[in-house]
């Protein structure tokens, strides 16, 4: 079974030098070894970008992770391949080279302006967050819940006249909103999963799947554990929040942070009860893959690397989706809506 993941992280890793790609020696949970292993024909490596952790030089360092990205896949031995085109995707689905394609997790480095949106472009980014954290382009999810701004508009429509993927997640509620009346192509949520079974604002809730589905757009099953479960939800979140107050002493913060580690991994189970409720909520169309590995540092049980998604065929037969339903979730919704949106040639 193909597989297509919209969300990692793992350039930071590899840009730090904590992880050899091209052979998964180090910290990480996607390789080159692991992609191969787990079937994959296509992987969003996320660019992230924070100007809170890079002031005044978040372009800098996003046009650094796009670069490690290129080299990550000129020193595949052509086993993986940006991907800048619906032919590229194509071609990687076939039977070509992994398709790597690149976002930005969070406009941050276009420092305030829409416009420079198209430097990145010709670098090959081919998806866009808007917003990680509150920016001049939009609230978010962990901010203050704000609508895009004026910026943030020029920004989806600038994406859309670039075939740039227009990509909602950690978007707040009122951004989504904007988000799905403005747009004129598909867009995507590229790491969220269900709220209704797990209360994160992060989430998406039932409306918000449904007009995804009726714009012909895609959400990626984000794989962190107070993600997916809402007992670790409820159990990590009032942890992690007094964690971040300013008060917070860092021997608190360790022993806070010592809870939330020794607490039990979700079982895997719950990706597949995520999968069923958006299927549920939006059709078999809406749903897909992505897991925000090197992003979150604990995974549900039996999820320890990317190598590790080829147990999901399986897990989705055994919960009662059809073979079509597996290969929608797996691959092909995924593909459609970008071979869609992406430049085709």
């Amino acid at each position: 079974m193909k597989l297509f993941d919209t969300h990692c992280d793992t350039v930071m890793k590899v840009k730090d030098g904590s992880l050899d790609f091209a052979t998964g020696e180090g910290i990480g949970h996607v390789s080159l070894p692991g992609l191969l292993a787990a079937g994959s024909c296509a992987q969003l490596f996320a660019c992230f970008v924070l100007s809170s952790r890079h002031p005044g030089t978040e372009r800098e360092t996003a046009e650094a992770m796009v670069a490690t990205i290129h080299a990550m896949a000129q020193g595949s031995g052509d086993r993986l391949a940006v991907a800048t085109t619906a032919d590229d995707l194509r071609a990687a689905c076939a039977g070509g080279p992994i398709a790597a394609i690149i976002g930005l997790e969070g406009a941050d480095p276009l420092n305030g302006r829409a416009d420079c949106l198209r430097d990145f472009y010709e670098q090959g980014v081919r998806d866009i967050i808007p917003a990680w954290y509150d920016n001049a382009f939009s609230g978010t999810a962990f901010g203050t819940n704000t609508p895009l701004t004026e910026e943030g508009k020029k920004l989806v429509a600038l994406a859309e006249e670039l075939r740039v993927m227009v990509d909602v997640s950690h978007l707040s509620d009122t951004a989504f909103d904007v988000v799905s009346a403005i747009a004129t192509r598909p867009f995507i949520a590229s790491h969220s999963s269900c709220r209704a079974l797990c209360p994160s604002p992060r989430n998406l809730t039932d409306p918000m799947i449904r007009a995804l589905a009726d714009r012909g757009g895609v959400m990626g099953i984000n794989l962190a554990p107070g993600f997916l479960d809402p007992a670790t939800y409820a159990f990590t979140q009032p942890r992690w929040q007094r964690a971040n107050e300013p008060d917070a002493t860092q021997g608190e913060k360790d022993r806070l942070r010592a809870e939330v580690e020794a607490l039990p991994r979700p079982v895997i189970d719950w990706i597949a009860r995520h999968v069923r409720h958006a299927i549920d909520a939006g059709g078999e169309d809406v749903v897909g893959l992505g897991g925000d590995l090197d992003g979150i540092t604990r995974t549900p049980q039996g999820i320890d690397t990317i190598a590790d998604y080829a147990k999901l065929p399986d897990l989705f037969l055994a919960a009662g989706l059809s073979t079509r339903q597996v290969e929608k979730v797996c691959y092909a919704n995924f593909v459609r809506v970008f071979t869609e949106v992406l430049p085709p040639a």
